[in-house]
């Protein structure tokens, strides 16, 4: 195959799809790699690396398959055409008609958010390698934007008691949030509507805040809940939010706008000083007084709702989605003459791809 890396143009966007790690891999086994000069500046990877792993620096949409980080701009669609394969970030569900854009140029297209939440497939995983990044990125900001030790501290002055985390949400970015505030000597609290993930918040040293709501739903996902256990989920979290220095929230429900769980009048009832890290933000935030992208102060409580932190950490962000790619692009290429040959026939496959032949899954 040829496999072209485009340069991100987004506002940001610091990522780069390949990383001549896995670029070295890819040629080792007779594909060709090109890369856009400078697809890799941001990530701190110059043209020489890509080109020292066997990689030459050209056209990359000229290539046979495109492997991106952020969706097309409509420049970017352009350059598609009914032979190419277009492999990327491309929010199916939040963005069908950018899904519309990509069948009318006749691609096929693979989006790593469809990639099936199964075993095999967790190399393939790039939501869980990006939310790992988002996780322990948010508790950064957490401290930064506080104005209380993380620790205990005991000094000659007195001792410091440590301070309290609540993450809510307990899936990847939740998981690796308790357990960087864990490493910084916190007092760590998780929550989610699905009560199986308890045993993993105990795991990690943290406790449980059990609201007796269960929303388990498909796929490892929560499920949307009702109105009345939306209520009753309010006003539990509401009471609970306010005994909290840091609250880092997490929930996403696929599909749809994130369920608020961090009311106003829990903002109001903090105390003065405490901060809340809003990982919901792209798609509206959990919290009722988010401002996505921006950073507040609401009732003495700063809100900071980050966009995109993977981008923040270009260089392991990088790395780690790239290695997703090289084994998503592993399953896409027959064994014996590495060339292009999805089978639509295996789960992963099918449940990837997003559109085929100009035509929208």
């Amino acid at each position: 195959m040829k496999i072209g890396v485009p340069k991100e143009v987004v506002q940001d966007e610091r990522r780069v799809a390949l990383v001549p790690e896995t670029v070295k891999r890819l040629t080792g086994k007779n594909h060709e790699v090109i890369v856009e000069s400078g697809a890799g500046a941001a990530a701190l990877v110059p043209d020489q690396l890509f080109t020292d792993a066997g990689a030459s620096i050209g056209d990359p949409w000229s290539a046979e398959v495109i492997v991106k980080v952020a969706p097309p701009t409509a420049e970017e669609l352009a350059h598609l055409s009914a032979s190419k394969t277009l492999i990327g970030f491309l929010n199916p569900r939040g963005n069908p008609d950018g899904l519309e854009a990509i069948a009318k140029t006749g691609a096929t297209a693979f989006a790593v958010e469809a990639v099936p939440r199964i075993s095999r497939a967790q190399a393939m995983d790039a939501l869980s390698s990006q939310s790992n990044v988002s996780g322990y990125k948010s508790v950064l900001l957490a401290a930064e934007h506080s104005t209380r030790f993380f620790p205990m501290l005991t000094t000659a002055a007195g001792t410091i008691p440590p301070a309290k985390v609540l993450v809510l949400g307990i899936g990847v970015a939740g998981l690796q949030a308790l357990a960087t505030a864990k490493r910084l000597g916190a007092r760590t609290t998780g929550y989610d509507v699905r009560p199986e993930t308890a045993e993993q918040v105990e795991s990690l040293g943290a406790t449980w805040l059990d609201l007796g709501i269960d929303a388990a739903g498909e796929g490892g996902y929560a499920r949307e809940l009702t109105d009345e256990e939306r209520a009753e989920q309010q006003q539990q979290l509401t009471d609970a939010t306010k005994g909290f220095d840091v609250v880092i929230t997490t929930a996403l429900v696929p599909g749809r706008p994130a369920p608020r769980l961090v009311t106003a009048e829990a903002v109001e009832g903090m105390k003065p000083g405490s901060v809340i890290i809003d990982l919901a933000g792209e798609t509206g935030g959990n919290c009722e007084l988010t401002e996505p992208g921006e950073v507040v102060v609401k009732h003495n409580v700063t809100i900071a709702s980050p966009l995109n932190l993977p981008a923040t950490m270009p260089e392991h962000a990088s790395s780690l989605y790239s290695r997703n790619l090289l084994s998503l692009i592993e399953l896409l290429a027959d064994d014996e003459t590495a060339a292009l040959a999805p089978d639509f026939e295996d789960e992963i496959v099918a449940g990837a791809c997003v559109v085929k032949e100009g035509a929208v899954r």
